[in-house]
């Protein structure tokens, strides 16, 4: 493993998944998964879904190092059966797990995009090419008969070239091989390829998990900061991790406050607002200010059309703004239409490289026209 590249199954600037020693929130998938681990009705495929950064790749990890440290039976003991293992769990210290961790197990396949050195980019898919390596896998990891374990992260990745020869594997899989398949979006994948995994569904993180899991990743936050995190992410620690990077809940408190003042926006601190994204090196901000304005609209509307505040906040003051913009419930589709007719303005807007700072400009103008018309 060259370890100067980047890797798709990583968020920059955090750990990699293997690196990542406890899995928080997600119990119940860790348990069904030694239940069927020690009911020896294993499955050899299991598909790993639900949304992303709840810890699936996390799972998969934990789960290859789990497999590939716990010892084959060859048959009935003369000193009976060895007691069934309680926790997925395997010591730091184990030669297989310091193996997994240096890149140089053997027994494990990974397969994910390939890094395009050229373009110095992920590639855009996993090709038929990056499956058929398995059949080098596993010839060469079969001399010693233990078990293999082959992770796809994520499936949803692959063409369809290489779904159709991921599926001939796990038609056919070989003796002792655990395939793990890590799906965002399970739907996007062939029916035939669901229908002969085991599926581990997990769940969104609860503020408290969200909190743990980014600290154990390294990005130590204040408690205020955590709630809004855990508010803007979903449930998602990998989100939650990125939109900490990105100073994701000071962009949202910001388009907050310029939305506290309508229906008149101080015209010249919307202007100075906008000029924050000049320059060339605004690229990024502009994004998190698309990702910013898109929660922001959406819990809005959400809370518009219902009437239940977030039961996480971001700011103090952002119940209070949402029910002054959104009063009624018909106001919640107003301001649905506005959602989408501004955030398709800046997408559209950033892939032909338009001025961020006159298309902000007009989208907070275009929000104050919303809130006069609500």
């Amino acid at each position: 493993m060259d370890d100067t590249l980047p890797l798709s199954d990583q968020i920059d600037g955090a750990p990699h998944p293997r690196e990542t020693h406890r899995l928080f929130g997600q119990s119940i998938a860790e348990t069904e998964f030694l239940d069927a681990f020690n009911s020896k009705r294993f499955h050899h495929g299991w598909l790993i879904t639900g949304p992303k950064g709840v810890g699936k790749a996390t799972l998969a990890w934990r789960i290859a190092k789990f497999l590939l440290s716990q010892p084959i039976e060859d048959g009935p003991s003369l000193f009976g059966d060895p007691p069934s293992p309680t926790t997925l769990a395997a010591d730091p210290e184990n030669p297989v797990v310091r193996r997994i961790m240096a890149g140089s197990e053997g027994r494990l396949c990974v397969i994910r995009r390939a890094y395009d050195e050229k373009r110095k980019r992920f590639k855009s898919v996993i090709a038929v090419e990056d499956v058929r390596k398995l059949k080098n896998f596993f010839a060469l990891s079969a001399a010693d008969g233990g078990r293999r374990v082959v992770i796809v992260d994520a499936a949803d990745d692959m063409n369809v070239n290489a779904a159709n020869a991921l599926l001939k594997v796990l038609e056919e899989p070989p003796e002792k091989t655990t395939i793990l398949l890590i799906s965002h979006q399970p739907s996007r994948l062939l029916p035939t390829i669901r229908s002969r995994c085991r599926t581990l569904r997990l769940s969104p993180l609860g503020q408290s998990d969200v909190h743990a899991a980014i600290a154990q990743a390294g990005f130590a936050t204040e408690t205020d900061e955590t709630v809004a995190l855990a508010a803007l992410s979903a449930g998602s620690a990998g989100e939650a991790i990125r939109l900490s990077q990105m100073n994701g809940p000071a962009m949202y408190r910001g388009i907050l406050g310029l939305l506290s003042q309508a229906p008149r926006i101080n015209r010249q601190e919307a202007i100075k607002f906008a000029d924050s994204f000049a320059g060339k090196g605004a690229s990024d901000e502009f994004e998190v200010f698309i990702v910013m304005l898109d929660l922001l609209l959406t819990r809005l509307a959400k809370m518009g059309a219902t009437g239940q505040a977030p039961s996480l906040i971001v700011a103090q003051e952002e119940v209070d703004v949402f029910r002054a913009l959104c009063a009624y419930p018909q106001y919640a589709l107003r301001w649905a239409e506005v959602h989408q007719e501004t955030l398709s303005r800046l997408r559209h807007g950033r892939a032909v490289n338009l001025d961020p700072v006159a298309l902000i400009l007009d989208t907070v103008f275009k929000l104050e026209s919303c809130a006069v018309s609500a």
